[in-house]
């Protein structure tokens, strides 16, 4: 079956470009000019990636990404868009996108991206895994040596998100709106608490410390 990419972009002439690449690689592609309508159409049939500008009318990309991660946390989102500063940058992928890239941009990379984001989703990830720890999505099992690990579901969705992303500095912020779905009466400390119960809990007294913070920046988990 052939994947299914949603661009949203207003540039009638980048979308017909950015079409005309996606269909020339063996994807079906969708177009959507604003946010609305890329909400309905994901609503109706959900894509395999969406590609999004920020500078939308009727609603922002900014809007858009955070619509997108209440309801569909696990689809991937590349974020195409004039936008080039740290600040943009660092914002769009706060907000849940999985990508960004700037305009203009190279064809070759911007099609290695998405093939790169289509395969992540199209792989079945049964366990995840950083080390000696393991985690299983289909049995909600988790074990460290072998031995199993009691998690609250908050916890257990925190440790899938970093596994998910091993090896990648995650802001709190990326941790608040992932894991917390943009609650708007959370603190962003709750990050830190559960953070703290999944250090005792995976790293305890293990000799290597897996569950690592970066000054400054974030969380990570590393092998």
């Amino acid at each position: 079956m052939l994947k299914k990419v949603l661009v949203v972009e207003d540039d009638k002439g980048l979308q017909t470009y950015i079409k005309e690449l996606l269909l020339d690689q063996g994807f079906n592609v969708q177009l959507a000019d604003d946010g609305i309508g890329a909400l309905e159409l994901i609503k109706k049939s959900v894509p395999d990636l969406v590609v999004l500008d920020l500078g939308l009318p009727v609603m922002s990309g900014e809007t858009v990404t955070i619509e997108i991660r209440k309801n569909y946390p696990d689809l991937p989102i590349l974020i195409l868009t004039a936008k080039d500063s740290i600040t943009d940058i660092v914002q769009g992928l706060s907000l849940g996108a999985d990508d960004y890239m700037t305009k203009p941009f190279i064809a070759d990379e911007f099609l290695a991206r998405i093939k790169a984001r289509v395969r992540e989703r199209g792989e079945s990830k049964t366990m995840l895994s950083a080390g000696d720890l393991e985690l299983n999505t289909q049995t909600l099992e988790v074990k460290r040596a072998n031995t199993k690990i009691q998690l609250t579901p908050k916890e257990f969705e925190l440790l899938h998100y970093l596994l998910s992303n091993k090896g990648r500095i995650l802001s709190r912020e990326m941790i608040l709106n992932r894991v917390w779905l943009y609650s708007s009466d959370i603190d962003s400390r709750v990050v830190d608490v559960y953070m703290g119960y999944l250090r005792k809990k995976i790293d305890g007294k293990q000799p290597k410390k897996l569950l690592q913070s970066v000054r400054g920046f974030g969380y990570m988990i590393k092998e």
